[in-house]
């Protein structure tokens, strides 16, 4: 009697299951938010059963920080070498910085987070303190470094490392808000590069030390 040659999605892919629930959590927390998210239906997105992502996640709260700290958490960290090796100027570090967030987190689905977090915080605690340490306060404290790395070299004015870390992260953020808005503040797709670049722009005119832009 011949084998089958294939082996059921579930066995051939066993060691897919935590990246494929992960996938499958990602785009539903961001087209549903948390709390209407269902295990349920991600379950059944990564085609596997609920018991299945028992084995590998706890509970919904569980599997939101895997997502963060499997997706966005490694591109702070990648971000951070960078800062730590670059060997150039503040302004191309900070453009390169910046446009890399962007197309990494910005122009992805991750980029829905922050409205899930800033819209469900009040109701989830204990989820928003995980957010604001694992990404918020770390995504600050990058831009504080190279704003310090670019005090130290004489190309950044000196400045208050608290306020204006938060000050710079804003419009990012705001834009991710904007991207999954269909209200006032909504701007449509093909409009953000020309914002990104706009925002870059103004923000080196706020830190560099008289020097003109292109």
């Amino acid at each position: 009697m011949m084998s089958c040659p294939f082996k059921p999605r579930w066995e051939r892919r066993k060691d897919a299951r935590p990246q494929e629930l992960l996938d499958a959590a990602l785009d539903h927390f961001v087209a549903r938010g948390f709390a209407a998210t269902r295990l349920d239906d991600v379950a059944k997105s990564a085609g596997v059963s609920k018991g299945t992502l028992y084995l590998y996640f706890s509970s919904k709260e569980e599997l939101f920080k895997a997502v963060v700290r499997e997706s966005i958490v490694p591109l702070l960290g990648e971000a951070e070498s960078l800062i730590e090796q670059y060997e150039g100027n503040s302004e191309e570090l900070f453009r390169l910085v910046m446009t890399t967030w962007w197309e990494n987190v910005g122009a992805s689905k991750l980029s829905g987070l922050p409205k899930l977090m800033t819209a469900e915080a009040g109701n989830f605690p204990e989820l928003a303190k995980f957010y604001q340490e694992e990404v918020v306060d770390r995504g600050e404290k990058l831009v504080a470094t190279m704003l310090k790395r670019g005090i130290a070299r004489g190309e950044i004015r000196e400045m208050d490392l608290e306020l204006a870390p938060r000050i710079l992260v804003a419009p990012m953020i705001m834009m991710m808000l904007w991207k999954h808005s269909n209200g006032v503040c909504f701007v449509e797709p093909e409009k953000l590069g020309g914002y990104l670049d706009f925002y870059i722009d103004m923000a080196l005119r706020s830190v560099l030390i008289d020097k003109p832009i292109n």
